[in-house]
């Protein structure tokens, strides 16, 4: 059974026998609102979902981000499932794959983001995006762990700390961020891991 988490709630990943999850799909979804051009049509919102390993916390080198552009970590335990360009679709809108039991033992915590795409250029933010998540899937069964619904008023935000899988004692656990920012790229995202 699935837990419907609030920002800043935290949770073990374990399967509903207490064994210890495995591998995980971490699946991000939103909705744009609809908005009505009336002499043209407005350019899709193009979220784009990152994972950012760290070392004591911390970010310590460019290849330890998983994104678009670098869709496998060179662990090869952390698999980004591809950029969808518009959020269209029911369900997750992208995913990325983390073999938990085959992290390094150095990363202890792996941040998930999510930024717009060129925000600035073109004028979009989170204001403009409805029925945002983040959830936790065991990749063995398909069965959803938890969930977190981020319902806050968001305007102006272009970038989004959704969540963060730590190790803590050997065990990973979910936190629910749900911090924006006023971030324009990944880039500037991950400044705030370093």
């Amino acid at each position: 059974m699935s837990v419907n988490l609030q920002k800043g709630q935290k949770v073990e990943l374990r399967k509903g026998n207490g064994d210890v999850l495995r591998k995980v799909i971490v699946g991000l979804g939103w909705d744009e609102v609809q908005r009505g051009g009336f002499f043209f049509k407005p350019q899709p919102i193009d979220c784009d979902a990152s994972a950012i390993l760290c070392t004591g916390g911390k970010c310590v080198s460019i290849d330890d981000v998983v994104y678009f552009g670098n869709l496998t970590h060179k662990s090869k335990a952390v698999r980004h499932m591809g950029d969808n360009l518009t959020g269209a679709g029911d369900g997750d809108d992208e995913q990325i794959v983390i073999d938990l039991s085959a992290v390094p033992a150095n990363y202890d915590k792996i941040g998930v983001v999510v930024n717009i795409y060129q925000p600035r250029e073109r004028k979009q933010h989170f204001g403009m995006i409805n029925n945002a998540f983040i959830r936790i899937v065991d990749a063995d069964t398909n069965q959803e762990m938890c969930k977190y619904d981020l319902s806050e008023n968001y305007n102006g935000m272009t970038a989004m700390i959704f969540g963060e899988l730590y190790r803590y004692n050997g065990i990973w656990k979910f936190s629910a961020v749900g911090q924006p920012t006023n971030d324009a790229g990944l880039k500037q995202t991950i400044e705030r891991f370093v």
